[in-house]
């Protein structure tokens, strides 16, 4: 993967929400594995308890050659900033080239699969209202 793209990465990764009331240091957020996709990894750094359940942001560590399978958020809007690696994401029947520097859309109530490429795939996935 591109290191300025790592970089970016990792600086969500270590970054900080800073609202006005309170601030909340992203180390203090633990990964965990997502719990129906083998190789995938999940930090919620924004959640419905921090915004009233409006949206919710999700850095989101696929491995090489791995994937998150077909599934449908039935009352989210999803939305993935692609900030390095590669791969491809079913987006209903639309199948869609991930790259650095991509944002996708996926509807609520649209099927959707994400597939890392060799390098994996690092995202910025952001749920409207909040998926939890």
């Amino acid at each position: 993967m591109n290191t300025l793209s790592n970089s970016v990465f990792e600086a969500f990764n270590t970054g900080s929400l800073r609202l006005p009331a309170a601030s909340r240091a992203f180390t203090e957020i633990p990964w965990s594995r997502h719990p129906s996709f083998a190789g995938v990894e999940l930090k919620h750094i924004v959640t419905a308890g921090d915004t009233g359940g409006q949206f919710s942001y999700h850095l989101v560590r696929i491995a090489p050659d791995k994937c998150i399978g077909m599934h449908t958020h039935e009352n989210q809007l999803e939305t993935h900033e692609v900030i390095a690696g590669s791969g491809i994401c079913m987006n209903g029947d639309v199948s869609i080239p991930y790259e650095t520097g991509c944002i996708s859309i996926m509807p609520a109530g649209v099927p959707h699969e994400v597939h890392a490429g060799d390098t994996g795939l690092l995202l910025f996935a952001k749920f409207i209202p909040a998926l939890c």
